[in-house]
């Protein structure tokens, strides 16, 4: 192997480390705050602040409870996970899904492009405007935290 080919595979590697490196450290920081909640517990008073709109108008936001859902999602207690915050639960699994797409995009070396139509937009505020209003009616009660 000559002298040009060691420095095009040299290259690559480099190439290849710089593209991993951005998918590598939101997983990073993400382990971190996964890990910080899970042995911090939310449910224990003190730790974390309230919620301000709960605090200001006694309305549950669509976020209400999502730390005690990384909590029991990380414990391993998937069922509490999801009567804590059902969106929540369901957006780690999809930021999952994403991450492992974006990994392994950044390794072949594509970008990922993830180009959502509007009405994809319009249909997930739809999906929070509901879950959001449903968990504070008296009849929603099972989605609130």
């Amino acid at each position: 192997m000559g002298a040009a080919d060691r420095q095009t595979g040299r290259a690559a590697r480099v190439g290849r480390l710089r593209r991993l490196g951005t998918p590598v450290g939101i997983l990073a920081a993400v382990t971190a705050a996964f890990t910080y909640v899970g042995t911090v517990d939310p449910n224990d008073p003190g730790h974390y602040p309230v919620c301000p709109l709960l605090r200001l108008t006694g309305v549950l936001c669509p976020g209400c409870g999502g730390l005690r859902s990384a909590h029991a999602f990380i414990t391993g207690d998937l069922g509490t996970a999801l009567s804590a915050n059902a969106i929540a639960t369901v957006g780690y699994f999809l930021f999952a899904a994403v991450w492992v797409l974006w990994l392994t995009r950044a390794w072949r070396g594509r970008p990922l492009r993830m180009g959502l139509a509007p009405a994809w937009w319009w249909g997930v505020g739809a999906v929070l405007l509901i879950f959001t209003v449903v968990r504070n009616l008296p009849f929603g009660s099972a989605l609130a935290p």
